[in-house]
């Protein structure tokens, strides 16, 4: 339970600004100053303490990840962050560890993992260490060269093959013949005096910046839901099934008949579905006699697989359950099961995919790609608790405080292998559906403001044509999607002005004047010469592209406004025809075809599209192309957030839920049914908990809504109805209003709009039209 309360106090109390550099603390590693990959090294200090304090701040910097007990209880599993908040520096983490504290003697014990390589979302110092610093009136620990230290040479590295160059983790090996048993509590175990290397500030860590999210969730041990044992002459392969998957570190405990044996430990999705790149596995060689472990480098799957010796007695298996610290708050429901099927995969991949960083999968890369976090983000509105915007918001940090010298952004980071421009996703980012949908649904001011100023450094690279076209920037990876038939000058310029769009609302709300008048007037002078050239008439269309036509193109240009009414349908037909976008760029069809008021055919195209992965009983979560191990889309893992786009369209359009001013102050519910006949959503915003039912028959439509304290809401009641009654009272007969304490706004093709404070309201509109 104390795991559970540092995880809610730190976020609840501590905020994520770089805290002055005063730790009086020195950074420590062990005197052979071990820096090789995969190194573990353990620390510990003793201290006596006549009073236990009320409470004891504590700061902890690690390269790379640390797990720390007191007294022998564990206190955190998995600390730490990876580097880093921007090329130099290094994040910290902050807690209260007086409740592990007791009178008379105390031991702080510290394990450290020190990863010692690049990876696409590690910066590596090229150095193990360590920084504590705890200080409370009349006590004061601080990590220095008379805490005990050692090499734990149990922990070594598997032989080939080796996890691929992208991810910063190693194969863990774990010979129990030298493990340092009891270190953790036990004094008398022998180790050495530390070397320090530094005080806080130092290179090559720098700064420390607080972690801005919170600690990890920590399930404990739990049971698998079912085993499978596969025998040959030598082996038993026990075959463990997960609830779904999951990032896990696996355990167990044996009873070993002779020291030497080696047991290996992975997934399913090292063994079959890890995106045509090697994964992580672990080893374990044994002692003779009771024993057991835990493998600390998480892992994800479906099944985990043991691999045992014969002779070898199992005691028992298990797993630990790890992960992004936020519930599962938001809901989806409705009368189409399909829908609620992928709905609810959507929310599985995003919550596997969210940890230190956005990922666009926890396997082949464990990656922030920039436009996958895009839609993380947007899901993550929906799906899940207000905990989740802080990995958002250390995306939108991250990405600018990565910044190169010329004013490029890139992506993937942080990254110490990596710095590349993707400018298509970039755009996003900055854009209408990154930074500008990040703080609508989080009213976070002071995230936008920093992000602001370098999102408009980045935009100022892209060189305007006279007529007001962009000219076309290709950066260093020209990507526009997996797949093909990609006009891909027009998805980049659909993107561009989509970032004006996003960067000119975010100029209003900081009150840069001129900056909203430039923006204004480019998105005018844009759209005018974007409709002339590029609309043949039928579809818009580059003149030199020669394929088929983008149905990503016509997507973009509807949900970014380019496209008007008068267009929509040509472009349906389009839609009709055309099926080139990606499950990443199928998000942007389906919410231009609800725009476009096609809701049926959205949801039918959807449901064509995703019936493979949806319907398919073996995964729990979407995949990355239209078939897994397919390399066509880089490989195709099997857990791929950017394929759950759906999750917000059914939310922020079906059920017609969506923030009109920042932080949820006011906020819509206009639901679009089309002819599905209920459908229920929940979102926990940070203004409060929102609620939309529908039903929906051929002669009367039903609306009941939850709406939080201290905000408003506008409803849309769909056209063709006759009489509106609210509460029990009628409101509304063929445009007369009757009830003057409830706002009535207006009536058009679409909805009777009423404004609504706050309260439980049942909307029933009845006698349709003739």
């Amino acid at each position: 339970m104390k795991i559970f309360l540092i995880v809610s106090l730190l976020f609840t109390f501590f905020t994520p600004d770089i805290f002055g550099q005063d730790w009086n603390a020195e950074w420590i590693s062990v005197p052979e100053l071990e820096n090789d990959s995969n190194t573990w090294l353990a620390f510990r200090k003793s201290f006596d303490l006549d009073q236990i304090p009320s409470k004891a701040i504590t700061k902890i910097g690690a390269d790379s990840k640390y797990w720390l007990w007191i007294n022998g209880e564990l206190v955190i599993f998995e600390g730490g962050l990876k580097r880093g908040p921007n090329p130099q520096d290094t994040y910290y983490d902050e807690l209260d560890i007086a409740p592990w504290l007791q009178e008379g003697e105390n031991i702080v014990s510290i394990k450290l993992l020190y990863f010692g390589k690049e990876g696409f979302a590690h910066n590596s110092s090229g150095k193990a260490g360590l920084i504590f610093f705890s200080q409370a009136p009349g006590f004061c620990l601080k990590s220095d060269r008379t805490w005990d230290s050692a090499k734990l040479q149990a922990y070594k590295t598997t032989e080939e093959p080796s996890p691929n160059y992208r991810l910063a983790e190693s194969n863990i090996l774990f010979d129990a013949r030298e493990d340092l048993e009891d270190w953790q509590s036990n004094l008398s175990v022998k180790m050495k005096n530390s070397t320090e290397l530094g005080p806080a500030g130092s290179p090559p860590w720098n700064n420390l910046v607080l972690r801005p999210i919170p600690f990890f969730k920590n399930s404990g041990l739990r049971e698998y839901q079912a085993q499978e044992v596969r025998s040959s002459n030598e082996f038993d392969t026990i075959v463990c099934q997960l609830p779904y998957n999951a990032q896990i570190t696996p355990y167990f405990e044996i009873d070993a008949p002779k020291a030497g044996q080696r047991i290996t430990i992975f997934t399913d999705n090292y063994l079959h579905y890890n995106g045509g790149a090697d994964y992580i596995r672990a080893e374990y060689i044994t002692r003779e006699g009771v024993q057991d472990y835990e493998s600390l480098g998480w892992i994800n799957g479906h099944k985990v697989y043991y691999v045992v010796p014969k002779g070898v007695k199992l005691l028992s298996l298990n797993y630990r359950e790890t992960g992004y610290n936020t519930e599962f708050s938001g809901s989806f429901e409705c009368s189409d099961p399909f829908f609620n099927t992928l709905w609810e995969k959507a929310r599985r991949t995003l919550y596997l995919t969210m940890r230190d960083n956005y990922m666009d999968c926890p396997d082949r890369e464990r990656a922030q790609w920039t436009g996958d976090a895009v839609h993380q983000s947007g899901q993550a509105f929906y799906a899940l608790s207000p905990s989740s915007h802080s990995l958002s918001k250390k995306w939108l940090l991250e990405i600018v405080d990565w910044q190169r010298e010329d004013g490029v952004l890139y992506a993937p980071v942080p990254s110490g292998n990596w710095n590349k421009e993707l400018p298509g996703q970039l755009l996003a980012t900055i854009g209408y559906y990154g930074l500008w949908n990040y703080y609508l649904h989080s009213g976070d001011k002071k995230t936008l403001s920093h992000v602001y100023k370098s999102a408009k450094n980045y935009l100022k690279l892209w060189e305007r044509e006279s007529n007001g076209l962009v000219k076309f920037r290709g950066g260093d990876w020209t990507w526009g999607d997996w797949g093909e038939e990609k006009d891909i000058e027009l998805i980049y310029s659909a993107f561009y002005y989509l970032a004006l769009k996003g960067m000119k609302n975010s100029a209003m709300e900081l009150d840069y004047t001129e900056d909203v008048t430039y923006y204004s007037q480019s998105m005018i002078k844009f759209d005018e010469a974007f409709n002339s050239q590029y609309w043949t008439g039928k579809a818009y269309r580059d003149l030199a592209y020669e394929g088929q036509t983008d149905d990503r193109v016509q997507a973009l240009a509807v949900v970014s406004g380019l496209a008007k009414a008068d267009k929509y349908p040509q472009l349906l037909k389009v839609f009709k025809e055309e099926r080139n976008a990606s499950p990443y760029m199928e998000k942007f069809v389906m919410e231009a075809l609800f725009q476009m008021g096609e809701v049926d055919f959205a949801l039918e195209r959807h449901k064509e599209r995703f019936r493979r992965m949806v319907n398919n009983t073996e995964f729990s979560t979407l995949w990355e192309g239209w078939n897994y191990n397919d390399p066509t889309y880089g490989g195709g893992t099997v857990n791929h957030s950017w394929s759950g786009g759906a999750l917000t369209i059914l939310s922020q359009f079906l059920s017609g839920i969506s923030p009109l001013e920042a932080g949820y102050k006011t906020f819509q519910i206009l639901p679009q049914p089309g002819k599905m006949e209920k459908a229920s959503a929940t979102v926990s915003s940070v203004a409060g908990t929102i609620k939309s039912t529908f039903e929906n028959s051929s002669d009367q439509f039903i609306l009941n809504t939850e709406i939080p304290a201290n905000t408003t809401a506008i409803i849309g009641i769909p056209s063709g109805f006759t009489k509106i009654i609210v509460n029990d009272a009628l409101v509304w007969e063929n445009g007369r209003y009757y009830n003057e304490t409830m706002a009535f706004i207006d009536e058009d093709d679409s909805y009777v709009k009423f404004k609504m404070k706050n309260g439980n309201w049942k909307f029933k509109a009845v006698e349709k039209r003739e």
